[in-house]
């Protein structure tokens, strides 16, 4: 049998058989024409969620962070934001990154309970180069683990035949990072998850590099160890803004927990997905993940993650798809699976430029912990006009100096608007710019 021409591409730009192999089993799924759709009919709603404001601070605390290493997801460059460099390399608060904040409350935390706390960033191409000069002396192993992995790509695909894009202009557009559920292969194909085992490692916390607020807490690593769990997730309710974001469900088959994804959800279905009162629990990508659990996975076959078909469009010309997988899914494989309700300071995800203003204002401090923490009795809406504020260079312009949001409940700006500096939002603040008629 003829060797698909995406598996070729993948051998002849020198990736590991491992790696090939990875990508083979998605492709292979796609091209036969599976979809990993999860209609209503096969979940029902979750009700009740165990949540950490009733844990107690167990005596044992130290014990278990003492066992757990951090790796942050840092692919991503902010795309949507108009940046090409790693969005952890950006001001976040007070003059630092958003890297230099999540460094900080490592170290804190090694100091205060005497321990390794390894610290790992999960890089793409993208962002390689870049965080590794910014990590400077931290770039050294910790306790013998290094402080960066670096995940695969893949190459994008036509959505007719299946054959890899082509694109001399610009030969990167044909690659795309497989989604952030390449986690696990990364973990496996690089022997990371070996060495974490072998050096007494039980438990890896999982999050987004862009959260602030997902800081490894001796609290909840307590829990999920007293838990005995495979993997636990943890996860705030739903707001009005969060309609298109993920959320678990209780599967009908065996009662185990699933998480479905926008993309995963049948048009017909749309109106469960998108109804926050029946769907309550939204995925904040903190994970929790027994290493010995997730080893003897892979020894029984590795996982079966759901695969979600990316539509992309390359030189903003050519449709291509690319095969992804999110690393929350991997929850469906885990016969001992646990969800952990969380309140907002642990979720303050940056995706669009309201939420980088937000977290850079007044609203927000830092604390000697290194602790994101917000200062507003409840935390503010930024709706920026996305005609001038979508992207950074334009946000950049049109605010000099962030504005102070602590005594604001919202605020809102339409039009072409520079905000002078010192500007102080109040109440349901709007500044509005009247653009003459067309």
């Amino acid at each position: 049998m003829t060797e698909p021409a995406a598996i070729a591409k993948m051998r002849a730009h020198g990736k590991t058989e491992a790696e090939i192999a990875d990508f083979s089993r998605a492709f292979n799924r796609v091209y036969s024409g599976e979809r990993t759709l999860i209609p209503e009919r096969m979940i029902d709603p979750l009700t009740s969620i165990r949540s950490l404001s009733s844990l107690e601070t167990p005596q044992d605390a130290a014990q278990a962070i003492s066992h757990t290493a951090v790796l942050k997801l840092n692919g991503g460059i902010g795309t949507t934001m108009g940046l090409n460099g790693p969005k952890s390399l950006l001001e976040a608060h007070e003059g630092r990154t958003f890297l230099d904040i999540a460094l900080g409350q490592i170290l804190w935390l090694r100091e205060h309970y005497q321990i390794p706390l390894p610290f790992i960033l999960l890089n793409s191409d993208a962002t390689a180069s870049a965080t590794q000069k910014a990590l400077g002396a931290h770039n050294a192993p910790t306790d013998g683990i290094p402080s960066t992995v670096l995940q695969t790509v893949v190459p994008r695909l036509d959505p007719d035949t299946y054959e890899p894009i082509s694109w001399p202009a610009d030969p990167s557009q044909e690659w795309a990072p497989p989604g952030h559920g390449d986690l696990y292969g990364v973990l496996v194909r690089t022997g990371l998850l070996d060495l974490l085992l072998e050096k007494g490692y039980s438990y890896l916390f999982v999050a987004n590099a862009d959260n602030l607020g997902a800081v490894p807490d001796p609290t909840i690593a307590s829990w999920f160890d007293h838990t005995g769990a495979d993997f636990a997730a943890e996860v705030v309710r739903r707001t009005p803004m969060d309609t298109k974001g993920g959320h678990f469900a209780r599967r009908i088959s065996d009662d185990g927990i699933v998480l479905r994804e926008l993309a995963q959800t049948p048009e017909s279905d749309l109106p469960f997905f998108m109804d926050i009162q029946r769907h309550a629990f939204l995925n904040t990508n903190n994970l929790w993940i027994n290493l010995a659990s997730l080893k003897q996975v892979y020894e029984n076959g590795g996982l079966a993650l759901p695969v979600i078909v990316n539509h992309k469009t390359v030189g903003h010309k050519v449709p291509a798809i690319q095969i992804e997988s999110a690393m929350g899914s991997a929850i469906g494989n885990f016969a001992h699976a646990e969800l952990l309700e969380v309140d907002n300071t642990r979720f303050i995800p940056v995706k669009r430029m309201a939420d980088l203003m937000l977290l850079r204002s007044d609203a927000f401090e830092l604390t000697p912990e290194g602790i994101i923490k917000d200062r507003a009795p409840q935390r503010p809406i930024v709706d920026l006009d996305p005609r001038y504020f979508a992207r950074y260079e334009d946000f950049a312009a049109r605010v000099p100096e962030t504005p102070s949001l602590l005594r604001a409940h919202s605020l809102t700006i339409r039009g072409d608007v520079r905000i002078p500096p010192g500007y102080v939002a109040e109440g349901n603040a709007q500044i509005i710019e009247d653009e003459p008629e067309a």
